[in-house]
C-alpha cells in the first residue's frame, strides 16, 4: 500500500496529480507528494476494475470540528432504535495501516464487551489491491500482537458510502484531503478525522507513516502507532457506546453534545 502522499502508481511513476483529488470513478487517487522509500521498491501494479460497492447499512451522525478530536461514539439512527456505530479507517490500498486500525479498534471493542455496538470496517482510495488479502507483513505484526487480520480483504471507498458511518478516520493528511474532497456535505466532512488527531502528541507531523515499502520492523512500529491512537479513539467513544448498548427507546438520547472550549462555536461534539 503507497501512501496517499506518494507518487503515482500506475505503470511508470510519472507526474503527480493535482491537491484535490478526482473522486474514484474508474481510476485510483494519484499520489500527491513525494514518498520517501525504505528499502526496496515493489512494482507498481496496474489497478483494476472497480467493483460495485458493498451494501452497509445507512446512518447519520454529527461530529465536532477542530483539534483535538473530541468524540462520544453516539449515534444519531434512522432507524426507530439506535444502530451500531459505524467506523470506517482509510489508506491508500486497504492492505497496511487501514486493515492494521480496523483489527485493532475491533479488538479493544470486544475486550470492553462492546463489539457488538459497533461495526468497524476500512477502505483504500486506490483500486491497486482490490480483494486481496492484508499485506503479508501486517498480518504477521497482528499475529506478533495475538490479533488476526487474515479475514480482510481490501475494498475502496466510495463517497457515496458517507453516509454508511458516523465516523471516517484518515490515516494520513492526504487521506484526508481525498476525502474531504469527496464529501458532497458538510454532514459528510464533520466524519473525516485522522487517526493521529485523537492522540496529536504520538507524531509531529500527524500522520501514520506507510511501511509498505519498508521491512517487517517498521510495520511493527506503525503498528505500535496504531494501537495508541486507537487507544485514544476508542477511550472517547467508549461511553457513548455503552449508551449505545443500554439506551433504546428514544433514538435522540443516544446523541450527548458537548463542546470543548476550543471549538469554535456552532461545532457539536
Amino acid at each position: 500500500m503507497r501512501s496517499a502522499s506518494a507518487t503515482a502508481s500506475a505503470p511508470g511513476h510519472g507526474a503527480e496529480a493535482p491537491a484535490t483529488p478526482a473522486a474514484p470513478t474508474s481510476t485510483p487517487i494519484r499520489h500527491l507528494l513525494p514518498l520517501v522509500a525504505r528499502g526496496q521498491p515493489r512494482a507498481p501494479r496496474t489497478p483494476p476494475v472497480r467493483p460495485p460497492p458493498d451494501r452497509w447499512r445507512g446512518r447519520e451522525s454529527t461530529l465536532c470540528g477542530g483539534p483535538p478530536v473530541r468524540h462520544d461514539g453516539r449515534v444519531t439512527p434512522r432507524s426507530p432504535a439506535p444502530s451500531a456505530f459505524a467506523v470506517c479507517f482509510v489508506c491508500t490500498g486497504n492492505i497496511c495501516r487501514s486493515p492494521m486500525a480496523e483489527v485493532v479498534l475491533r479488538s479493544l471493542a470486544e475486550q470492553a464487551g462492546l463489539g457488538s455496538v459497533i461495526e468497524i470496517t476500512s477502505a483504500g482510495t486506490g483500486e491497486w489491491h482490490l480483494g486481496e488479502h492484508a499485506d503479508h507483513r501486517a498480518l504477521d505484526a497482528l499475529e506478533r500482537r495475538g490479533l488476526d487480520g487474515a479475514p480482510h480483504r481490501a475494498r475502496l471507498f466510495d463517497p457515496a458510502l458517507f453516509e454508511e458511518f458516523d465516523l471516517v478516520v484518515a490515516l494520513d493528511h492526504g487521506h484526508e484531503r481525498a476525502l474531504r474532497s469527496w464529501a458532497r456535505t458538510e454532514v459528510d466532512r464533520q466524519k473525516i478525522r485522522r487517526l493521529l488527531a485523537f492522540e496529536p502528541g504520538l507524531s509531529p507531523q500527524g500522520d501514520v507513516p506507510d511501511p509498505y515499502y519498508s521491512d517487517a520492523a517498521a510495520f511493527d512500529s506503525v503498528l505500535a502507532l496504531i494501537e495508541r491512537a486507537c487507544r485514544a479513539l476508542f477511550a472517547q467513544i467508549e461511553p457513548g457506546l455503552r449508551g449505545n448498548r443500554t439506551v433504546r427507546t428514544d433514538p435522540r438520547s443516544s446523541l450527548q453534545s458537548a463542546r470543548d472550549p476550543r471549538e469554535p462555536e456552532g461545532t457539536t461534539a
